[in-house]
């Protein structure tokens, strides 16, 4: 079956659609080895048949949208690893077409977004669950800019700016996208009703007044913020909205360790969807099984 023969955008008016789970969580199912700092930039640089095969485990868990493995491919880290920007910018572009030949095999239609992670990523120190990197919004924007266009080159069908932790940063991201007609959602990692930076969520939401910003949420955060952040971005915007939380677990960057939760509670899956969640989905530590139980429970 070919790829979603329609927008995103126009599928998200009519119902909700499924998302997959975290890409490094089932690379690391499938053996691989992600260590070194660039994280799943590495696999797939390295094992890029492992990346395909990864997206076509959450498709044919009935995931109707392939996020690529480009959230952590920055020109600087990889540069610093011996990968010349020509080299990098291949493997942007490998990362979209590796998820769309996996939609393309898939029984079902299925929609590819490029991963446009935030500047913290590339860190590898956890700086994406703080924000407030030093920089300024064109700082930001000089930095996204080329991943961006490398990715648009590609041609898929949306890009996830995501695990944006701070509104400085989405500021940037929409500053490089204004005017180029592509189309992306905006998604912020949060904690205590708030951006990991501190800011204001319906503050925060409000940059998504942008016309290429198609759905706005969030992703990579404990479930329990998931409903009073979907309902702060409802008090600002009619977008769709969206959510793909991890399973609660804490990142500890120092030991690159998570942290598991206790007793982590069910998905309240369909308060979200009541409080307009269009694209759900699972961020790290949500595999395939769980984006199956997602994909029955419709």
């Amino acid at each position: 079956m070919p790829r979603a023969s329609g927008p995103l955008a126009e599928a998200l008016a009519r119902r909700t659609v499924l998302l997959d789970g975290g890409l490094s969580n089932q690379l690391v199912g499938q053996g691989c080895d992600l260590s070194g700092g660039l994280w799943s930039g590495r696999v797939l640089a390295e094992r890029p048949d492992q990346v395909e095969a990864a997206h076509t485990a959450y498709a044919r868990a009935g995931a109707e949208v392939l996020i690529t493995a480009s959230y952590q491919v920055g020109y600087e880290a990889f540069a610093a690893r011996g990968h010349d920007r020509a080299a990098t910018t291949a493997l942007l572009r490998r990362s979209v077409e590796l998820a769309a030949r996996a939609a393309e095999a898939a029984d079902h239609e299925v929609w590819v977004a490029a991963s446009v992670g935030p500047y913290g990523a590339v860190l590898a120190d956890g700086s994406e669950y703080r924000g407030q990197y030093g920089l300024g919004v064109r700082e930001l924007a000089d930095f996204h800019r080329p991943r961006i266009e490398a990715l648009l080159a590609a041609d898929p069908d949306v890009l996830a700016l995501e695990t944006v932790p701070d509104a400085a940063e989405a500021e940037a991201l929409l500053g490089v996208l204004a005017g180029t007609g592509a189309r992306a959602w905006l998604s912020y990692t949060v904690a205590g009703g708030r951006t990991r930076a501190g800011q204001s969520l319906p503050a925060a939401f409000a940059v998504a007044a942008a016309p290429e910003i198609i759905a706005v949420g969030v992703n990579c955060c404990d479930p329990a913020d998931v409903l009073p952040a979907l309902e702060a971005a409802a008090s600002v915007t009619d977008k769709p909205l969206l959510a793909y939380p991890n399973d609660g677990s804490v990142w500890e960057a120092a030991t690159g360790t998570w942290h598991a939760p206790v007793d982590p509670a069910p998905w309240p899956t369909g308060a979200w969807t009541a409080a307009g969640a269009r694209l759900i989905g699972g961020c790290c530590r949500i595999g395939p099984p769980r984006i199956a139980e997602l994909a029955a429970g419709r």
